[in-house]
């Protein structure tokens, strides 16, 4: 698509995308399958990126065939992932792109989902940029999100809580890294900037309104945003 429309509402993901936490699960997963000669590989890993909780248990256990159920699986992962969390860092240019369209007055709110736990552990050494959100929404957690990505609910819920009169998502941009992610943006009826992991196949990434090698690389006058100083 060639043509954006100017927003006034944006909406991040987290996990991939403003923080570098993708290797961790990678990191955590492995752990845990290579106990039963299994490999974690990127083809799985595409296919489960996005989900939430106990939907990516159900299917790795089916995928890879482990002698375990979902949930003994997910209690493994939770305490591997526990020491791993408070380690991960702030992806380039996003802490840039966020100060910005703060100090500018532009609304901007968090849709993970990550449960609440779970983010906070991620942001532990980064509460002073993700206090610049208006509101956060954790999908692993919220009741009102029923069901994760690809499904719309979480960026529906995110754009209903800014303050009133909350926008219409024709007037939402949404940040994703996954697919999972862009589809859910899509279905919400909302444009979607994706910054895919660079070994994404291309194929993955079409239904984004743009697609970007960073968020170093956004220019937010194309949305009708601030632009930089």
């Amino acid at each position: 698509m060639g043509q954006f429309q100017p927003v006034t509402h944006v909406l991040f993901d987290m996990d991939g995308l403003l923080l570098d936490t993708e290797d961790l699960y990678t990191i955590a997963t492995q752990e845990i399958v290579s106990q039963y000669g299994k490999d974690y590989t990127w083809e799985i890993k595409t296919t489960v990126m996005g989900f939430i909780g106990r939907d990516v248990a159900v299917a790795l256990v089916e995928k890879m065939q482990l002698p375990m159920t979902p949930d003994e699986y997910l209690l493994a992962t939770s305490e591997v992932l526990c020491k791993l969390f408070p380690t991960c860092k702030l992806l380039p240019g996003a802490e840039r792109l966020l100060r910005h369209l703060h100090s500018k007055g532009v609304h901007i709110a968090l849709a993970t989902s990550s449960s609440r736990e779970n983010y906070e552990l991620k942001t532990t050494h980064h509460g002073s940029v993700f206090q610049l959100f208006k509101h956060i929404v954790t999908g692993s957690s919220d009741p009102e999100v029923k069901h994760g990505k690809p499904a719309p609910d979480i960026f529906l819920i995110c754009a209903s809580r800014f303050p009133e009169p909350a926008p219409h998502p024709s007037n939402c941009l949404v940040f994703e890294d996954a697919p999972n992610g862009v589809k859910a943006a899509r279905a919400a009826g909302m444009q979607v900037v994706m910054v895919p992991d660079p070994r994404m196949d291309p194929l993955l990434t079409q239904e984004a309104t743009l697609v970007l090698k960073s968020l170093e690389d956004f220019k937010p006058e194309l949305f009708g945003l601030p632009a930089y100083d």
